[in-house]
């Protein structure tokens, strides 16, 4: 249900602009979709995620500037912004020795220190590359191209890059418990 909530305001975007082929339009629907979603998202799980924060405010800082500059060039850094936002926070995370990865994800998941830096490292330079692609595609070719991309290359790379990383925690993962059992039989037969 809350991925769904997540995805109104892209959805809808995508639509209005497939009807009407207007960037202008469609970005005025995203503006409102995206506030009326973070109120329903708040109303519904009593608080919006650090991240459901930043889409709404660049929605609503982007989305306004494409709507009242009238200038295409604004929502499309949207996507950019927020890949880069997260990979700074990944980078920041790196840089301070906290591990902002693991503190998201990590409450159920045990892996070794090392893997939990490297994730942050593969995360960084994923969302920036996300981010200089998006760059790419948003002044290399059309607005018909670009919303695609926005819509289904972003969501189709996201889940394979999701994907990927599930598999290498995966790995990990199994080595982490062999280790644990291995280090707990040799307590047992110390015994």
């Amino acid at each position: 249900m809350k991925v769904i909530l997540d995805c109104i305001a892209l959805i809808l975007f995508f639509a209005v602009y497939f009807v009407t082929r207007d960037i202008f339009t469609a970005t005025i629907v995203a503006v409102i979709a995206g506030v009326i979603q973070a109120i329903i998202i708040f109303w519904k799980f009593k608080k919006l995620e650090t991240m459901q924060l930043v889409s709404l405010a660049t929605i609503i800082l982007f989305g306004g500037a494409t709507i009242i500059l009238r200038n295409e060039m604004f929502i499309k850094w949207k996507p950019t912004v927020l890949f880069w936002f997260v990979a700074s926070a990944m980078l920041i995370g790196i840089l301070s020795k906290k591990n902002i990865l693991r503190s998201v994800i990590g409450k159920e998941i045990s892996l070794p220190e090392n893997i939990w830096y490297r994730l942050m490292w593969i995360w960084t330079l994923f969302f920036f590359g996300l981010g200089l692609a998006n760059l790419f595609v948003a002044y290399m070719y059309s607005n018909d191209v670009w919303v695609t991309y926005k819509v289904f290359g972003v969501m189709g790379i996201l889940f394979v890059f999701f994907i990927a990383q599930a598999v290498y925690m995966a790995r990990h993962l199994q080595q982490s418990d062999s280790e644990q059992n291995s280090k707990q039989l040799n307590n047992d037969t110390q015994l």
